[in-house]
């Protein structure tokens, strides 16, 4: 396999990270911890293969996708903003009820409870190879989406005040500015950009299947705590364990590793860094705190 196939496939994989990573970062820049991306990522692939199952449409998929994935993320922000509820628990308590929901109106609306019919997707006509990476939208939104949070956070008034009341909340609350508002902005963003990540797990297999997701919002959300909470050090977090999961990929079958050890690397590398970068980034102050 030449370079090219290699760096064309570190790219697919890559997407999911890179969505959920600038949704990570959204959420935990204004003080909510992004335990949840990886029910967003399942609402995200289960709105957009119902969506499009059904109206065989897959733009109508994709819309469906982020507002599930908002919709998700509003039951997160209740909770946390308006009830003050710890959002480790709630963060935890959302994956699983999404886990759950998702396998419960799998059999409900397929009569199954491992996956879906085959759907239509966007880019299906591309082929393989080069034109079917690059030819993909959601592909060039992915590796748009950290830069765009960047920009977001660094050059908007509403960036300044997610930052503000991630940073110094009742400094933000002194200036006029609605902690909870701009808190629940960044939730809701944060819950339709990393659905997307969801949407495109279930265009690339052409269904939806439980539990689809495989831990990648916890890499994601690694790949956040590893990038310092920067959109662009995020960015290449999001590209290195992406490469680790293409080396698995390509390992696997090999003679001289067993099967487990290979199947473990993407893991074994989330851990490894956060335990050499973790103790040494600051996350934001406010990071956690239910202040109003």
């Amino acid at each position: 396999m030449s370079a090219v196939d290699i760096l064309l496939q570190v790219m697919r994989i890559a997407v999911p990270y890179l969505f959920a990573a600038a949704g990570g970062v959204l959420s935990e820049r204004a003080g909510i911890i992004a335990l949840t991306l990886e029910g967003y990522l399942l609402a995200g692939g289960f709105g957009a293969t119902v969506a499009t199952h059904y109206t065989q449409s897959p733009v109508a998929g994709l819309f469906a996708a982020v507002a599930l994935g908002a919709v998700v993320a509003l039951v997160h922000a209740i909770a946390t903003i308006r009830y003050r509820a710890d959002q480790v628990v709630s963060g935890v308590a959302l994956n699983l009820l999404m886990a759950g929901a998702c396998a419960f109106f799998l059999r409900l609306m397929f009569d199954s409870s491992a996956n879906s019919p085959r759907i239509p997707a966007l880019g299906d006509g591309l082929g393989s190879g080069v034109m079917g990476t690059l030819g993909q939208p959601l592909v060039w939104l992915a590796f748009g989406a950290l830069p765009a949070t960047w920009w977001l956070l660094t050059r908007t008034a509403f960036g300044l005040r997610m930052r503000a009341v991630g940073e110094h909340p009742q400094a933000a609350t002194s200036l006029g500015v609605s902690v909870a508002r701009v808190r629940l902005g960044a939730v809701l963003l944060s819950g339709a950009v990393t659905a997307l990540g969801g949407a495109w797990l279930a265009f690339d297999q052409h269904k939806f299947t439980d539990g689809m997701s495989a831990g990648r919002g916890f890499i994601a959300l690694a790949a956040v705590i590893f990038g310092r909470w920067e959109a662009p050090r995020a960015f290449v977090a999001c590209i290195l364990f992406a490469a680790a999961e293409t080396l698995q990929i390509r390992l696997q079958g090999s003679t001289f590793l067993p099967s487990q050890f290979v199947e473990m690397i993407p893991y074994v590398l989330t851990i490894v860094a956060l335990a050499s970068f973790v103790g040494k980034s600051a996350a934001p102050a406010a990071l956690g705190r239910a202040e109003a």
